[in-house]
């Protein structure tokens, strides 16, 4: 098994340590940088505290239930810990909103980039940037760059995979709508057909029951899930990104929002200051080494 990281041994021998290795659905491919999409924003169209937002003088943002580590922590979206949510308040403060005047909701993944108006200013949810996708929302710029990873039990002939060709006689499964589940499509290309679960839970049930050989999810999320959820679970290895460009999460906004400028600026601003950096380093510091698969 994969070494389990160093912070998530704490955080598996102590909940009340915050901190936390580790990505679950995400989508597909980005194909450019969302904030050379997004117009730079004018006059006074990102006052502070008085964008046009859903509710006045409110964010609401949203996101799917239930809410994974380490994107978030304990389930409670609203707490402030785990990446996403941090990430979540910081671009709140940026557009002048402070916690009291953040309003959560829940959306189901997939219906967070539906077509269709939206009931959430953004949702934040490991939501890949991709052409298709920006085809019926708006993307902020990106707040993380991540890559996917395969996950089998110890001891089994998955788990001694050191290729993507040894990927392809293998039974795989990931969340349906995901990237996870685009690379097992269009990078590994077995030859059985993919096993596709609404719920990252219901892929992780399918690899304890052995239902699958294998399942595909992003790193992060992968070390957690070896380390305090499918303990005789390891890491295979990782993919490398594809097309050269990384793919990355970016917020999700309504189709023409007025406030994407405004959001990308806010991310940008949170990057250019190290705000992200320290967030990522804080929550994600251990999804790293994980041997590429190739």
């Amino acid at each position: 098994m994969h070494p389990a990281p160093r912070a998530l041994r704490r955080a598996v021998a102590a909940a009340s340590i915050a901190l936390l290795a580790t990505a679950v659905g995400c989508a597909p491919q980005p194909e450019d940088d969302a904030s050379a999409k997004a117009s730079a924003p004018t006059g006074n169209a990102c006052a502070k505290g008085k964008l046009a937002t859903k509710t006045s003088g409110k964010l609401t943002v949203a996101t799917d239930e239930p809410a994974y580590e380490p994107w978030f922590k304990d389930d409670k979206p609203a707490n402030g810990k785990g990446f996403e949510s941090a990430v979540a308040y910081a671009v709140a403060k940026q557009l002048g909103y402070d916690r009291s005047a953040v309003v959560w909701q829940s959306v189901p993944f997939n219906k967070a980039f539906a077509p269709g108006e939206k009931t959430f200013d953004f949702d934040i949810n490991q939501v890949s940037i991709s052409a298709e996708r920006k085809k019926a929302v708006d993307f902020s710029s990106g707040y993380y760059d991540v890559r996917q990873a395969v996950i089998a039990l110890q001891g089994t002939k998955a788990a001694k995979a050191k290729s993507i060709a040894d990927l392809k006689g293998l039974k795989l499964g990931a969340q349906v709508g995901t990237t996870s589940l685009n690379y097992i499509q269009d990078v590994v290309k077995p030859t059985q057909e993919a096993a596709a679960y609404a719920k990252n839970d219901q892929a992780k049930s399918a690899l304890e029951n052995k239902q699958v050989d294998a399942i595909v999810v992003d790193l992060p999320t992968a070390f957690y899930i070896t380390a305090a959820e499918v303990t005789d679970g390891t890491i295979v290895g990782q993919f490398e990104n594809q097309g050269g460009t990384p793919e990355q999460f970016g917020l999700v906004l309504d189709k023409g929002s007025s406030l994407t400028s405004c959001v990308t600026a806010a991310v940008d601003a949170l990057r250019k200051d190290g705000t992200l950096a320290k967030l990522e380093q804080q929550w994600l510091s251990d999804a790293v080494d994980a041997p590429v698969l190739k």
